[in-house]
Formats: structure tokens, C-alpha cells, sequence
């Protein structure tokens, strides 16, 4: 393989991670375990480590595993997570990330004390620039196709990292799915899945609008003590102009930054919409995100797509590309 991925032996990192010992989480691609890479010379020093160990690897892409892991390996962002080596030996099939030290930003964002707003609001523009690159800057175009709070890792300075891309085309055989093979987790999984067509990098527009609510609200998008789901509260308050109940009354996001607050929820909104026409792309939404482009007004009364298929998108606007 071509560029500065290290090829690993199976017992490598049966040694790095003490016997796969220490799990750092399970996900959609497999389960992650915590390793160190020792140095030579023998000393304890080495560089800490996140191993994933892939399940579910589609028959058919075996033969083409290491061309898709050279292509993620190429990507270079410093809002993604770096890949470092993989493992490609009889039935193993496994990928070696850096190791970053602050978990998952569902870690932060569901839990008290609340993450501070403009800590929010940097970690959002951050993942939104990552998927900007992955669409359209990346030497391969890559489609996500699980973006959560879960699959967003926070660094040392707590700067949003995206991780897992690049792996659906792995463990699934084409980019056409029907509603037997959905890929994504509840609450964030664009209409189309469940639809026979083409999937596009529209569904990460998507999930990314059901979490950048989720970021705002430091609400999960579907609560069981919640009579309605997230993103229906949302437009509620969005109508209403109360935006501060969104936001719990936090005064550094509704007396100090107001106007971005309102700005970013009916970027959401758009994000959501059901038709994946009417939704703007990633670069569009950074450029509203950044204040360069105006957010266009929701129609009233909503039309959005409630995750639940409540309404209809509007029509007729595909100049978000």
C-alpha cells in the first residue's frame, strides 16, 4: 500500500491491547479497544491507540479492503481522526486510529454540568467542516452514513473529530439500499433509507441537522420522557420565537449570541427536510454557519420532516445542490 499506513500482524495487536482487554466502545463497524504501541528498545514509552476491530465485512469487499482503507488513510483534516495502520491478515480484519483522550462528544453533551455554549458552537462549525471535506475536498469522495454524537471524538484542546467514515462502503456491497439494509441509528437516519434509491452524501446532511439540534439543546433527538421528538420541538420553539427554551435559558447562548443561536436552529430545519433536494449541501451549510450566505426562511407552517415522516417537504428549491 502507497503512503504512510504501517501494515500490522494480528498478534501485534493482541500485544498492544493486552488481549483486546480494554474496550473503549462498540459501534456500527465493530468494537474499539484501547492499545499502546511500544517504541523499540523495550521501554514502557509508547503511543496510545485506538483499535477497531471490523465485523461484518461484505463477501465481496474482501478483495478490495486495502484499496478502501488506502483511500481513508489518504485523507488528511484536522477535523477527522487520523488512520495510522490496519490489519489485513487470514479473517482479521482491523483498523488502528490515534488514541483521543476525551471519548465522544454523546460523552459531554448528555451529561451535567452542560458543555459550555461556545464550546458547542466551535465543536459543531468543526464536524460540519469535516463532512465539508469529506464530500468534496477528499481525493474520494466519502459518504458517512452514521453521523452521531457517538461517532464525533473530542481531542486534547476538545476539537471535534470524526470518526468511522469511509467504513460503510465496507461492510455494505452498493450504494443502493432498501429498508433491509439501513445503515445509521434511530433518530438520525434520513427518509431515504427506507426508500429503494440512491443513497447520497444527503443523508449525512441530514443526520448532521438532527445533531447540530442535539448540540444546541444538549438534548438527545429521541427521549422516552419526551412527549415529542427533538427536531418536532425544535420547529415549535423555532415558531414561537423561543428559541431560549431550546437552550434552557443559557444566557451565553441567548443574551450574548442570539442571532447565531437562531440562525443555526433553521439551518438545522433545512437540514431536515425530507426531500433531499430542498436539503444544502455541507458547503452550504458551513457558509450559513460562518455568516457568508443568509439563512432562507422556513415556510410556514412547517413543513420539515419530523423523522417520523409528519408532513411534507416543501418543493421546488433545488438550488442547494
Amino acid at each position: 500500500m502507497s503512503g504512510t499506513l504501517r501494515s500490522f500482524s494480528y498478534k501485534e495487536l493482541e500485544e498492544a491491547t493486552d488481549g483486546f482487554r480494554e474496550e473503549l466502545g462498540r459501534g456500527s463497524f465493530g468494537i474499539v479497544y484501547k492499545g499502546v504501541l511500544r517504541s523499540g528498545g523495550g521501554g514502557s514509552s509508547g503511543v496510545a491507540v485506538a483499535v477497531k476491530k471490523l465485523d461484518k465485512l461484505a463477501p465481496e469487499r474482501e478483495r478490495e479492503f486495502k484499496t478502501e482503507v488506502n483511500a481513508i488513510g489518504r485523507t488528511h483534516h484536522k477535523n477527522l481522526v487520523t488512520l495510522l495502520g490496519y490489519c489485513d491478515q487470514a479473517s482479521h480484519r482491523l483498523l488502528i486510529y490515534e488514541y483521543m483522550s476525551n471519548g465522544t462528544l454523546a460523552g459531554f453533551l448528555f451529561a451535567l454540568p452542560r458543555l459550555e455554549w461556545h464550546h458547542r458552537a466551535r465543536i459543531a462549525l468543526g464536524i460540519a467542516r469535516g463532512l465539508v471535506y469529506l464530500h468534496e475536498e477528499c481525493q474520494v469522495p466519502i459518504i458517512h452514513c452514521d453521523i452521531k454524537p457517538h461517532n464525533i471524538l473530542l481531542d486534547d484542546g476538545m476539537t471535534a473529530r470524526i470518526s468511522d467514515f469511509g467504513l460503510a462502503k465496507l461492510l455494505l456491497s452498493d450504494h443502493t439500499r432498501t429498508k433491509t439494509v439501513i445503515r445509521g441509528t434511530r433518530g438520525y437516519v434520513a427518509p431515504e433509507w427506507f426508500k429503494n434509491v440512491a443513497i447520497t452524501a444527503k443523508v449525512d446532511v441530514y443526520s448532521f441537522g438532527v445533531m447540530l439540534l442535539e448540540i444546541v439543546c444538549c438534548r438527545k433527538s429521541v427521549e422516552m420522557e419526551m412527549e415529542a421528538i427533538l427536531t418536532d420541538w425544535a420547529y415549535d420553539c423555532y415558531a414561537g420565537g423561543r428559541m431560549d427554551l431550546l437552550v434552557g435559558k443559557e444566557e451565553a447562548a441567548v443574551m450574548e449570541d442570539g442571532g447565531r443561536l437562531k440562525k443555526w436552529v433553521m439551518i438545522a430545519l433545512w437540514c431536515i427536510q425530507e426531500d433531499p433536494l430542498v436539503r444544502p449541501t455541507m458547503k452550504r451549510v458551513v457558509e450559513m454557519m460562518e455568516g457568508y450566505v443568509e439563512v432562507p426562511l422556513l415556510p410556514f407552517p412547517s413543513s420539515c420532516s419530523m423523522l417520523g415522516g409528519h408532513g411534507s417537504s416543501v418543493g421546488g428549491d433545488s438550488s442547494w445542490g
